[in-house]
């Protein structure tokens, strides 16, 4: 199968080497940049633009201004029409009007480093999914998403200037949702996540690449956290030291996941890693969830975190930027509509040990995510971007208010999934 086409030549200038990890290295910073996830290479994206030509910032419009060769290795000379569709903010994606409805994207190649292995793996779990729907007795060519080839056969396109570019079909009669407004959209939500746990769970894991690596490595995250702390490069560690200790006081929770991985407890699964309502496309009738969307991050993961990431950003009662810690909870409701959905999708596809360890996913995500937070304030707000000073120490305050109430909730979301369980 051919997955791969060049245009033509690419110019030095956009070779992988001369990419983000040279320009740090040309900046003088450090070239260990093999945690970046999309987060922060999305903070670099900017900066990478700008020496792309020699110091001339160049403009999104303007990385996309190879459009029309992507155009011509899809369509050839036949006359269509692109304009900007969504409101994503990692990759550009375009509608293109021809015979009928496409989804056109250019693939970020600085928070994907390696497109080439990002479409491998969307082409293995879209393919395994429909023939799983199939054989349930659904309809294959709704279930997933559909790649569609260049003119020449291959499954994504690079053009003049080193961009990579794809095609879908578009799913027709389907809507996004941007945000939960009932437990009815929880469950629903959990339910199309579960289901897609469910499909893949026979997929080979260890086939998949990482398409970011070190994703949800949390020991990592705690090992950069404590760097950071060394450091402390903007002397700010001696007035978040309650933050700090309470991150420590975690070190070892943080190891929890990986310990009964090597046990055998905790399967290595397909996981999809961006668990938010908005990745589900909806049917436009009836309501009902359509299919999985956003596939870039798929890669062999936990099952537990892609339960505990949607936990974490769903079921907290606050803002994930809320000062007033007195207002960030664990909301149970919410936690047992969704625990029921995914576990409804799921099946009998999850272990008994998963299942135990779904409220421990929860809150290791949260613990995760801020240590990530408390990581950048101390390094200078570097990664996420903020929208006012201790931004970041704020988001860190309220993960780390959100974990202790998990803490506090424990018993409680383990009753919840013994029940849901008989």
């Amino acid at each position: 199968m051919i997955i791969n086409e060049k245009c033509q030549a690419w110019p030095p200038l956009f070779q992988e080497e001369n990419s983000l990890k040279s320009i740090k290295k040309n900046k003088g910073e450090k070239k260990n940049n093999e945690n970046r996830d999309i987060a922060e290479y999305q903070a670099r994206y900017d900066e990478w633009l700008q020496y792309k030509r020699k110091g001339r910032k160049m403009t999104r419009n303007e990385a996309c201004s190879r459009i029309h060769e992507a155009l011509t290795a899809y369509f050839g000379d036949m006359p269509q029409t692109a304009t900007p569709y969504g409101n994503g903010h990692i990759n550009d994606t375009f509608l293109v009007i021809h015979d009928r409805r496409y989804i056109l994207q250019r693939i970020n190649h600085l928070v994907f480093p390696h497109p080439d292995k990002v479409m491998e793996n969307i082409l293995g779990v879209t393919e395994h999914i429909r023939k799983r729907t199939k054989q349930e007795g659904q309809d294959p060519a709704r279930c997933t998403l559909t790649v569609l080839p260049t003119l020449r056969g291959a499954y994504f396109f690079r053009d003049s200037i080193g961009c990579y570019w794809r095609l879908y079909d578009f799913v027709e009669g389907t809507v996004t949702r941007e945000s939960v407004t009932c437990k009815k959209d929880f469950y629903t939500c959990a339910k199309a996540f579960g289901d897609f746990q469910r499909r893949l769970a026979d997929y080979p894991a260890e086939r998949l690449h990482e398409a970011i690596s070190h994703f949800h490595d949390t020991p990592r995250r705690y090992k950069d956290l404590c760097h950071a702390i060394e450091e402390d490069r903007m002397g700010r560690a001696e007035s978040v030291r309650m933050e700090i200790e309470f991150a420590h006081a975690h070190a070892e929770f943080t190891q929890a996941l990986e310990a009964a991985h090597k046990t055998g407890i905790l399967p290595l699964r397909v996981t999809h890693n961006d668990t938010k309502l908005n990745n589900i496309l909806f049917d436009d009738t009836t309501g009902l969830p359509v299919c999985v969307i956003d596939l870039d991050t798929v890669m062999p993961g936990y099952s537990v975190n892609d339960f505990g990431d949607s936990i974490r950003f769903g079921a907290n009662t606050a803002a994930e930027d809320e000062t007033d810690l007195s207002r960030v909870s664990l909301d149970l409701e919410l936690f047992r509509a969704f625990a029921e959905g995914f576990l409804a999708g799921c099946g009998d596809s999850l272990t008994a040990g998963e299942r135990e360890l779904l409220p421990t996913g929860a809150i290791m995500m949260t613990l995760e995510c801020g240590m990530r937070f408390l990581t950048d304030y101390l390094k200078g707000d570097i990664y996420f971007k903020i929208h006012r000073p201790a931004h970041n120490l704020d988001r860190c305050r309220n993960q780390f208010a959100l974990v202790a109430d998990m803490e506090e909730k424990l018993p409680l979301m383990q009753s919840i999934i013994r029940e849901l369980r008989q």
